[in-house]
């Protein structure tokens, strides 16, 4: 390498002679160029973990170390003249420097990869990747496909898949209740919980409980949902509540009503008891409502030796023939258990037990509500009652007819109970007559009014509901029908509207 426009020596039109050290130091700068190739201009390295302080760099160094030598050079009294007339200068005189810091900036440093941040085959995904993924898209860890956590989920229902029906093993708990269907009833399985899928024939399916084990009990039948769940009884048709054995509607009535040939559902150890057995007491007996219903519950205490005792609880939707079985549940699950129970929807069930002409008269009340307060100090609750003939018989006798169903917050009267309250109808402009609204059968007189309705025709009557401080706070279903009522024999049931309401106590 050299100078394109080097200076002149002899000087002339060109500038002024350029002297002997100014010679030596071009080209002992023109030498140390000479030196840098290629592979000194790369890039600047990455920067690294691993601070290097005060790395010099060496062509900054260029000039000083030039200046050094040429002041050597004037020192030892060479004779600069004869060195400047040679046209090709030797190599440049090597000089050793010593590292010493330098206040040229240097290149900013970064870490060095660390040799433990690549990524391996069986990595799991990163916390911000969980994060970042929905719970449905979180992906197994590692070669094993288990999910993230390291655990693989395991089936408590001896291989039976849960009512959210997932087949991948990293599917997140279940945190929200989830809408079931059988056989037309609707409910929703509390989170945790799990169903058990029925068979085809099955009248009943039954919901298992978060504790529930994953295989039956030694010596329990692997059908049986007692007492690690809750079963849903279901029945179809006529037939079907003619032939069932248990539950029934006669059972909420019975002191040994919690099961048919009773087994001892005791937690963590159920077994098939030898020696006789029976409740603790008297039943419980309750109303109350569901699905817009008034619903009946009967609980029982059960002593199967003098160490073993469980509680029974049947609810049991009597016009709908849907039964609820919870024998043995342990009381952390009552709460799952009544959540369920406040999501049952029948409306999808048609009553197996049909009444002939029974839908002949639609019912329909206005004033009162399901599940509104109705005082027991004697305060009338007015009410609106029409009733209209939807079919083409022609009903000239029919019977309005209004009563209270017994309750457990009712009076006793007798082996039962009865409402001590009244019911006031206005028949047009008419005065009030007043009845006994706990009689549930009317008169063959007539004296609870008589009107006709022919095809299409519809008549609406004015009522006024009264309680007595007799009866207590509870749940009483009132119910709004229409009859016809022969001389003689039983009478038919033409229309119908039950309105469970909440009595309470003033």
């Amino acid at each position: 390498m050299t100078d394109r426009l080097p200076r002149r020596s002899g000087g002339g039109d060109d500038g002024p002679d350029e002297t002997p050290v100014e010679r030596l130091l071009r080209e002992a700068m023109s030498a140390r160029a000479a030196q840098i190739g290629a592979h000194d201009l790369r890039p600047a390295a990455p920067p690294n973990r691993r601070v290097r302080r005060l790395r010099p760099v060496y062509l900054a160094a260029v000039p000083l170390f030039a200046l050094a030598a040429a002041l050597a050079f004037g020192v030892l009294g060479f004779r600069g003249d004869t060195v400047a007339r040679q046209q090709d200068p030797g190599p440049a005189a090597t000089v050793t420097v010593t590292e010493t810091p330098s206040p040229v900036p240097t290149p900013t440093p970064t870490p060095e990869p660390s040799p433990t941040a690549a990524p391996t085959a069986d990595a799991s995904p990163s916390a911000d990747a969980d994060e970042e993924a929905g719970p449905g898209d979180r992906p197994t860890g590692g070669a094993t496909g288990a999910p993230l956590g390291g655990q693989v989920p395991q089936s408590t229902s001896g291989g039976t898949p849960p009512v959210t029906s997932t087949s991948s093993s990293s599917a997140p708990p279940q945190t929200a209740a989830v809408p079931y269907t059988f056989r037309g009833v609707k409910f929703k399985v509390p989170p945790g919980w799990r169903v058990s899928p029925p068979k085809p024939t099955d009248d009943r399916v039954c919901v298992l409980s978060p504790g529930a084990p994953t295989s039956a009990q030694p010596g329990w039948s692997p059908d049986s949902c007692e007492p690690y769940g809750v079963s849903v009884v279901v029945y179809d048709s006529a037939s079907e509540v003619e032939g069932a054995t248990w539950p029934t509607t006669a059972d909420l009535g019975s002191t040994s009503g919690w099961g048919h040939q009773p087994t001892c559902p005791i937690w963590g150890r159920p077994y098939i008891p030898t020696g006789p057995y029976a409740s603790v007491g008297a039943p419980v007996r309750t109303k109350d409502i569901v699905a817009g219903r008034a619903i009946d519950k009967t609980q029982w205490q059960v002593s199967c030796t003098s160490a073993d005792t469980f509680t029974a609880q049947l609810w049991g939707l009597s016009a709908d023939q849907v039964f609820i079985v919870a024998n043995g549940l342990k009381p952390e699950y009552q709460a799952g258990l009544v959540s369920l129970l406040d999501t049952l929807n029948v409306s999808g069930h048609p009553a197996p037990v049909q009444v002939p002409h029974q839908n002949d008269v639609s019912v329909s009340v206005e004033g009162i509500g399901v599940g509104q307060q109705v005082p027991n100090d004697g305060s009338a609750v007015p009410v609106t009652v029409t009733y209209k003939n939807t079919s083409q018989t022609d009903y000239a006798a029919m019977v309005p007819f209004v009563y209270a169903e017994p309750y457990p917050g009712a009076p006793a009267a007798g082996a039962g109970s009865a409402v001590r309250g009244t019911v006031e109808r206005q028949d047009g402009a008419g005065a009030w007559q007043t009845y006994d609204i706990g009689i549930t059968k009317p008169a063959r007189d007539g004296s609870n009014g008589i009107v006709a309705l022919a095809p299409g025709q519809s008549v609406t009557l004015k009522l006024r509901l009264k309680l007595t401080p007799q009866d207590g706070a509870g749940v009483m279903p009132v119910t709004f029908t229409a009859m016809v009522v022969p001389q003689q024999g039983p009478g038919s049931v033409v229309g119908t509207r039950t309105i469970p309401v909440r009595v309470v106590v003033k």
